[in-house]
């Protein structure tokens, strides 16, 4: 194992106190507990806040989306493992205004068990807490059973979208409302190369043999759909919209934004060249794009590979997509 860090046990720690000392002017801790940020400056008066967590190793999810525009706090737990229910219920008193707060997380079983249980001792507390668990990864499971799909990168348009409507003032039901459609207006799907190496294990967590790929693999190393020969870029790309486009589904007309995403160690150079390919299969298909993002926006260490996220748009999307936001790893003037 070659990784630029100290102590394997310290290295969660030191990540958040090296990103804390870089923007002390956009995110800070609660009580001094590093895992549990919220923006530094003070969000409007009245305004729902929006939370979210997960393992650490995916930057800049989560906590690189806490800011302006987007989220208000998150709570973040070791490499690749969920944040506590205490940690939670930390952000959560920290962001609550009076007008109530969203939960917004992937769908794995340690984050939806730890924020439900948060959920509950605020709930306790008097706060009036909402959830909208993200679920946009086509390649884990099919059709009809949408909710064992796990969240990937197309929960930055969850955010996005209801970051943007909680700025507005608007109201718990109408955010979630918001977070909602926009969830169920994404699909994703990935392809990785290479393993990733979780610092405290010390050794890769899987193998692909030189020469191969995995079509639908996610982002913790979960098994995807097919395993085989390294294809060329516009033949995987081809298969992944194959998978994608039928299921949300689009259609001759339809105008979408897309986030093409870096798992860890692809060159941007190579997302766009896969992205020259969801373009080609966009423009046979009669499909209008209006807004593309290509960079890294969830990651898995290390890994090789890359995402593409779609979300279908209509009016309402398109606006709160343009709305301008700020944070630490993302910024973006409206447009």
């Amino acid at each position: 194992m070659k990784k630029f860090m100290n102590e394997p046990t310290a290295f969660v720690d030191e990540m958040l106190d090296g990103i804390l000392a870089a923007h002390p002017a956009q995110l800070k801790s609660v009580d001094g507990e590093s895992r549990c940020l919220v923006r530094a400056s003070t969000a409007p008066d009245g305004k729902v806040g929006i939370v979210t967590g997960g393992g650490s190793g995916h930057l800049p999810l989560f906590l690189g989306y806490v800011g302006e525009g987007m989220l208000d706090g998150c709570s973040v737990g070791g490499v690749f493992q969920s944040p506590s229910s205490d940690q939670i219920l930390k952000v959560t008193r920290a962001v609550d205004s009076g007008k109530g707060v969203l939960y917004i997380y992937g769908n794995y079983t340690g984050d939806i068990m730890n924020f439900d249980m948060a959920a509950e001792l605020a709930e306790m507390e008097g706060r009036n807490v909402a959830t909208y668990v993200a679920a946009d990864d086509v390649a884990s499971a099919p059709q009809g059973e949408e909710h064992k799909r796990r969240g990937v990168a197309g929960i930055y348009f969850v955010y996005k979208c209801a970051g943007a409507i909680a700025e507005t003032g608007a109201d718990l039901d109408e955010v979630k409302r918001v977070a909602a459609k926009a969830g169920s207006s994404v699909r994703s799907m990935g392809v990785a190369l290479s393993p990733v190496t979780v610092p405290e294990v010390g050794m890769p967590s899987f193998t692909i043999p030189d020469g191969e790929m995995e079509i639908g693999m996610g982002i913790h190393g979960e098994p995807g759909i097919r395993r085989g020969e390294l294809l060329t870029a516009d033949k995987i790309v081809q298969e992944m919209m194959e998978q994608i486009l039928p299921d949300l589904p689009i259609a001759s007309g339809d105008e979408v934004s897309v986030l093409m995403n870096g798992l860890g160690s692809t060159p941007k150079e190579e997302l766009y060249i896969a992205y020259r390919k969801v373009a080609d299969v966009l423009r046979h298909h009669g499909v209008s794009v209006f807004h593309v993002l290509i960079g890294e926006f969830a990651t898995s260490l290390e890994m090789t590979g890359f995402s593409i996220s779609m979300m279908r748009l209509d009016e309402e999307l398109k606006e709160l997509v343009r709305a301008p936001a700020r944070t630490p790893f993302f910024e973006q003037a409206g447009f």
